[in-house]
């Protein structure tokens, strides 16, 4: 199949030839017929299938064709982040530029002016974060009283970052009457809840299972202390091969100090997280999209909204405690059929967060134990720094524990290490191991 058995209109034919498109992904392949027939759609899709297209080319036709000249907000994709609500528009702006179809994006973190002035104009898609979205309605400058078309994209990620209140508030705004496309990477209960109570009798699409990950990923898992995380993702990036890579974090702070590290080594980093304003996002991003930075430091609120061309490296400096997060971090890379590595850190601690990932994804992933830090001193199990404490009471104990342990937990080292860098043999050469090259 390609696009044009679709029974596209020229205008968005033409858009779609001139971005390269010839053979639509599953999901716009199943999606697309159906939607252009105005059926409602639950679809299930992990991230970099295509689904942006899947529901814009067809929304953009729907509106081409119907030719009204009623006034007002025809279409609204409700979305989680800024990332994505840009990168949707700039999708809009790329298949509808023939057709004459207004669209805007709206989000926080930014002057709401520019926004506030593009509907004024008036706009017929409207791209918007849930609090921004609430915040203009609230003000009287949105109204959703002619909406036709309404899309929830990533469903589960609104669930995830608190928004299904805001959600229920907008959908409160939007006429029963309404085509309604419902997306999410995973399925909790919670989520199917919420599409029983907003689609009517709507098409399945299921392109691919649940929470899985793409095959041409090539995931691997590296054991290490906590303190050797650093020294190990500098040690990787020593490969020149691997021209740029993005680096997940769970804080912003861990975000910041993995930058910090790295510039420290001379490696050019950048961090992105819901503490910098959206000018300081954007720049980043472009940075790392022009390759002048090299590594980009993530918090998971990009984790779906980055869409990066020939991005092979992921790195999960710590592990998800979401699971699911897990997949969607990872499909970063491996995007279009491409192929991309996506390599994971876990020290002692993260050890239950690796067990709920691999049971959700249904393999193993594979370890790499040839590096210079899978010999560090283990980080002491409780059994062991509970038999160490000193009983209550006793003071004689009390040297003897704090002589074993420090106060972080770790083994004392009797003030032989200079560093926090573990020791290595003078004669262990620095040269990567064969297996551990090929990253």
């Amino acid at each position: 199949m390609t696009f044009e058995n679709l029974g596209l209109v020229e205008p968005i034919q033409k858009a779609l030839k001139a971005e390269g498109y010839v053979t639509p992904t599953p999901i716009q392949a199943q999606a697309i017929p159906h939607l252009l027939e105005g059926r409602d759609l639950l679809g299930c899709a992990q991230t970099g299938t295509g689904k942006t297209a899947a529901f814009a080319i067809p929304i953009l036709q729907n509106i081409y064709t119907a030719r009204t000249e009623q006034r007002g907000i025809k279409a609204l994709i409700l979305t989680p982040t800024r990332e994505l609500a840009i990168q949707i528009d700039e999708s809009f702006a790329a298949y509808g530029k023939y057709t004459r179809i207004s669209h805007t994006v709206i989000f926080g973190g930014v002057s709401q002016n520019a926004q506030t002035n593009a509907l004024r104009r008036g706009v017929d898609v409207l791209i918007a974060t849930p609090g921004r979205l609430l915040d203009l309605m609230n003000q009287g400058f949105v109204r959703l009283d002619s909406i036709q078309f309404f899309v929830l994209d990533e469903a589960d990620r609104m669930l995830d970052m608190g928004f299904v209140h805001d959600v229920k508030k907008v959908i409160a705004k939007i006429p029963a009457k309404r085509q309604t496309l419902f997306f999410s990477a995973t399925m909790p209960p919670e989520i199917v809840k919420l599409s029983d109570s907003l689609l009517t009798n709507p098409v399945k699409v299921e392109v691919t299972p649940v929470s899985s990950t793409a095959e041409k990923i090539e995931q691997s898992l590296f054991y290490v202390e906590k303190r050797d995380k650093k020294h190990l993702l500098n040690h990787i990036l020593e490969n020149k091969s691997i021209e740029t890579a993005l680096v997940f974090t769970r804080t912003k702070h861990g975000a910041d100090r993995v930058v910090k590290d790295l510039n420290k080594e001379g490696i050019t980093a950048e961090a992105i997280h819901g503490n910098k304003s959206q000018n300081a996002r954007q720049r980043a991003l472009a940075n790392f999209k022009t390759r002048k930075t090299r590594v980009l430091v993530a918090t998971d609120i990009a984790a779906r909204g980055i869409d990066i061309d020939e991005l092979t490296h992921v790195f999960n400096y710590e592990l998800p405690n979401i699971p699911e997060t897990y997949v969607h971090r990872i499909g970063r890379t491996g995007r279009a059929g491409a192929d991309g590595k996506a390599i994971s850190f876990c020290e002692r601690e993260e050890r239950p967060y690796l067990k709920d990932i691999q049971k959700l994804i249904g393999k193993t992933i594979p370890v790499i134990d040839e590096h210079p830090f899978v010999n560090a001193t283990p980080v002491p199990t409780s059994s062991e720094v509970y038999s160490s404490r000193p009983k209550s009471g006793s003071s004689g104990n009390s040297a003897s524990f704090k002589k074993k342990w420090n106060n972080n937990g770790r083994p004392n080292n009797n003030g032989n290490r200079s560093s926090d860098r573990p020791q290595r043999d003078s004669s262990q050469s620095t040269a990567m191991p064969s297996r551990f090259s090929r990253y």
